[in-house]
């Protein structure tokens, strides 16, 4: 449920807003807002508002770190992933900026309202960037919004409200489920986050990458994941700043990050510095995942 009216949220959305004659430019941009994370925000909303901030904590780094092991790494394993140069140049550091912005936030052990404003500011600072850098090439290169059909007035509402139900039920279910195995086998709802529900909210981009590269769209699959984890740092982790501050766990910082930002520096390090051609080849490919599994196993 919390996939599918996550889907129709989007797809309402955008035809919403294309009914109404809002700019492409916005259009795209609430797909690329959206589309990319819109499970772990509703997930971390709903965790926060329950007073549960570990959980919506676990959700934003334990899906960049499946997205990196879990998702890449078999991406890789099935067909090597080249990085287009202006991955190289813009799309890839933005990435790394931001998770070292996640680490600045993390530091204090501590998530508060300040921590939420810097990632905000960050996030508005990203999107100013696409929306630029859309309105200098004049084009809209989102390739979800090929598969958007065609939709009345009426109909591109409805899709918008009762996918929008639907995403706020299936998020709160989500979370009280959570919330009640976590008590009931006496495991944090850190660790849930970290595990179950980070690997959960990760299947579309699995599902997105491999069938991007069965098609021959390695770009998209890079591009979908580098995507993905900047939004779920800059938004997913602002919610729980805002909406329940709270103090963390060490291991968050020294376990959980630090594992995040030594995987995102390894897909640098493969990018940037491994051989003359950057790409993840299907030997780096195992290697993530490898990592992957041997965190997932330790939690």
């Amino acid at each position: 449920m919390l996939f599918k009216s996550a889907d129709q949220f989007v797809i309402g959305s955008v035809t919403t807003a294309k009914n109404f004659h809002i700019s492409p430019m916005l259009i795209g941009l609430t797909v690329v807002a959206l589309g990319t994370s819109a499970p772990e925000i509703f997930v971390a909303a709903a965790a926060s508002l329950r007073g549960e901030p570990e959980l919506a904590v676990g959700n934003a780094i334990g899906s960049n770190i499946a997205n990196m092991g879990m998702v890449l790494g078999l991406t890789a394993i099935l067909v090597p992933l080249p990085f287009r140069p202006q991955m190289l140049k813009k799309d890839l550091p933005i990435m790394i900026f931001v998770t070292l912005c996640a680490g600045v936030a993390l530091y204090d052990l501590k998530l508060g309202i300040l921590d939420g404003v810097l990632l905000l500011f960050g996030l508005a600072l990203f999107l100013g960037r696409v929306a630029l850098e859309h309105r200098k090439e004049q084009s809209l290169e989102l390739p979800e919004l090929e598969d958007v059909p065609v939709m009345t007035v009426s109909k591109s509402i409805i899709t918008l409200v009762v996918s929008l139900i639907f995403l706020l039920i299936s998020a709160e279910l989500l979370v009280y489920s959570v919330i009640g195995i976590a008590g009931q086998l006496g495991i944090s709802e850190l660790i849930i986050g970290l595990t179950v529900i980070a690997v959960g909210t990760s299947l579309p981009e699995l599902v997105v990458s491999i069938t991007s590269v069965l098609k021959g769209q390695t770009d998209m699959a890079i591009g979908n994941i580098l995507g993905s984890n900047i939004f779920n740092i800059l938004a997913v982790l602002a919610i729980p700043s805002f909406l329940a501050p709270s103090t963390i766990e060490p291991a968050v910082l020294h376990r959980d990050y630090a594992l995040m930002l030594g995987m995102t520096l390894a897909i640098t390090l493969f990018a940037y510095g491994m051989s003359s051609r950057a790409r993840i080849t299907r030997i780096e490919g195992c290697l993530l995942l490898a990592i992957w599994c041997i965190y997932i196993l330790t939690l």
